[in-house]
């Protein structure tokens, strides 16, 4: 939803909200999780679909915080998160851009998933696979794929190290006949009426045309604009007490500066029985400073 909300001025016209709600997609976070919340039929068939294989999911939740329970460590909120019948955990993240796209962020999310898998006194041996699926807007490896699986292999002998965790990347870019082209088509598509899959396009419709989802997106986007004012007056704020502060240290070196050299003009006077003229000209000092310095030390 970022690149849609930049400007402080949608604040104060509802009109802007409704037209940003028409230009949602799948690849906003706020809606795509919505979407797929609770949607055990708009989940089972995406991962179908990227994973090739029929997968029963037994329960997904959107805009799922995971807390670490580290002091200070850093929390992160799933997009969507779901678990299969065997007990097999899915992350499945959208990203529209480039800055949460690092390569190390699936690292922590995989890590984070995996976490929450053992209760005390398990084996590790019962942990269970985790998947965790970027699907970025564009084409991350750039390669033109539609799919990029992310394997752990043994240096020395190229083998597979199989411990379970899986990392997909899918190219949001991607434009094929196939199955995988058309469920990104549909990413990308703002009206659900043209969307191939009834199993996502029903549940867009609902909440960009029907009146309760409408209404809960427009509150969603409304909140963030409002957030987002307030981030760039703090902002603000901050700049302007920095940019004073500048100016105060600015005008402090200047006075500082002023002082030494008057000083360094007296002594000249004093010591050297110069006239303030040559003092000056001795020490290169010109225009307003040498006004300045002239009637400070003819007071």
């Amino acid at each position: 939803m970022t690149e849609k909300l930049n400007s402080s001025n949608l604040r104060q016209n509802p009109r802007n909200v409704n037209e940003l709600v028409n230009e949602l997609t799948l690849f906003d976070d706020d809606l795509m999780s919505r979407v797929f919340d609770k949607n055990i039929k708009a989940t089972e068939l995406l991962l179908r679909i990227i994973l090739g294989k029929k997968v029963k999911v037994i329960s997904v939740t959107g805009q799922n915080e995971m807390k670490n329970h580290q002091v200070g460590g850093r929390n992160i909120t799933l997009d969507v998160d779901a678990m299969d019948e065997n007990g097999e955990e899915i992350d499945i993240e959208v990203q529209g851009n480039s800055e949460g796209a690092h390569v190390r962020r699936a690292r922590y999310h995989s890590s984070m998933v995996d976490s929450r898998m053992l209760k005390e006194g398990q084996a590790f041996r019962e942990l269970r696979d985790s998947y965790v699926i970027f699907i970025y807007k564009h084409d991350k490896f750039r390669k033109g794929l539609p799919l990029y699986h992310v394997e752990r292999y043994v240096g020395e002998t190229n083998e597979q190290f199989r411990d379970g965790s899986h990392i997909i990347y899918v190219n949001g870019n991607y434009k094929g006949n196939d199955e995988i082209g058309q469920l990104m088509q549909d990413f990308r598509e703002k009206n659900p009426e043209c969307m191939h899959y009834t199993e996502l396009a029903e549940s867009v419709k609902h909440f960009k045309e029907k009146e309760g989802g409408r209404e809960e997106m427009s509150e969603i986007v409304e909140r963030y604009i409002n957030e987002r004012v307030e981030e760039r007056v703090e902002e603000r704020v901050k700049e302007c007490v920095e940019e004073r502060v500048n100016e105060c240290v600015e005008e402090r070196v200047k006075e500082r500066v002023e002082k030494e050299k008057t000083i360094s003009v007296q002594n000249l006077m004093n010591n050297m029985k110069w006239t303030l003229d040559q003092a000056l000209d001795a020490l290169g000092i010109k225009g307003k400073e040498r006004t300045l310095i002239t009637q400070q030390l003819q007071k």
